[in-house]
């Protein structure tokens, strides 16, 4: 049990933010175990992209309990290729689910790393999933996220910006999205912001998302006179990526799409009410986190508003302060920007 562990299993079936947020630690383990193999079992397909150029991960596995893998006999052709790969160390970080620990037997006798979220006081979910891996004398480098892109990626949203003239002047992202209501700034606000940018900063604004998000742009779009690029449901995952590393910065409510413009370097004004930025803010430098002020509810930790006055805590993040916000982060990167 003392020797150093060759070949690893790590499982996070979450969604895209949760994995990103687990890249630190991917990291970490390959500083300390150079040689190691390091799988990773997702929870679906599409989150495959997240891992497909990363050069700490040799191989991705799928775990779909909803579609896939609803079947004992689909489960059980996972778990005999978990067996067959002989692993000596497995990381479960989704305890509550049992039929991860039916798939982690596949891998017995090994080593069995489990995550036990902190409950007693609040710490970031990168340092949280880096607290998992400490006994095996893993140490953190850095908090700093990670998504590789490939070259057409990049030649993807470089022609994308070409063909609607934003090659020259700053881009500003927006993703109106979230998986839970309570995280999302209203699209009135965000049209009023769309607009001012492009009319007072000579910037272009772009809508990102998936394409559940398309509804709040298309609303967005009805309720701006600036009609912004709407990219929502056009883009892969990486392409997104791609398209963020090439704008200025990116406003966002606590979703995916903020951690995935953390990890490619891309600043990110981050709209805050019910969720807790000390627990999945973004990370690394030169991000900005605006929340309500003065607001006893804040942050409530909460899927569901049970404030007599609904979204208040979103409600108060003016379209004033959040200009402010873009306009000295673009005055950073380019003084022109006035």
């Amino acid at each position: 049990m003392n020797q150093k562990p060759q070949n690893i299993l790590i499982i996070k079936p979450g969604a895209m933010g949760d994995l990103l947020q687990l890249t630190p630690t991917i990291r970490a383990l390959r500083n300390s175990l150079p040689h190691a193999r390091i799988d990773i079992m997702v929870g679906n397909s599409a989150s495959i992209d997240l891992f497909r150029h990363h050069p700490d991960i040799a191989d991705v596995l799928v775990y779909d309990r909803r579609g896939e893998h609803r079947s004992f006999s689909a489960l059980l052709s996972l778990w005999k290729q978990i067996r067959s790969r002989s692993y000596d160390l497995v990381i479960n970080f989704q305890r509550s689910n049992l039929k991860t620990w039916f798939l982690t037997s596949a891998a017995l006798p090994c080593r069995i790393l489990t995550y036990h979220k902190t409950r007693k006081r609040v710490l970031h979910a990168v340092l949280d999933h880096l607290k998992t891996v400490k006994p095996l004398g893993v140490y953190p480098d850095g908090e700093e996220l990670d998504l590789y892109l490939s070259p057409d990626d990049r030649q993807y949203a470089t022609e994308l910006f070409e063909s609607h003239a934003m090659d020259n002047r700053p881009v500003v992202a927006i993703n109106p999205g979230a998986s839970h209501p309570v995280n999302r700034w209203s699209t009135a606000q965000f049209a009023a912001l769309a607009d001012r940018i492009s009319n007072e900063l000579n910037a272009a604004v772009i809508i990102v998302g998936g394409g559940g998000d398309t509804p709040l742009a298309h609303d967005i779009d009805r309720l701006s006179s600036s009609h912004p690029l709407l990219l929502t449901g056009t883009t892969t995952l990486l392409q997104l990526g791609a398209v963020l590393e090439k704008s200025a910065l990116l406003v966002s409510g606590d979703t995916g799409p903020m951690h995935m413009a953390t990890a490619v370097r891309t600043p990110v004004i981050a709209l805050f009410g019910a969720a807790d930025p000390e627990r999945t803010g973004p990370t690394g430098s030169g991000n900005r986190i605006l929340q309500a002020a003065d607001l006893d509810c804040v942050p409530c930790r909460s899927r569901k508003c049970s404030n007599s006055h609904h979204m208040e805590c979103m409600e108060r993040i003016t379209v004033d302060d959040v200009f402010e916000a873009v306009k000295e982060m673009l005055n950073m990167r380019n003084p022109c920007v006035s």
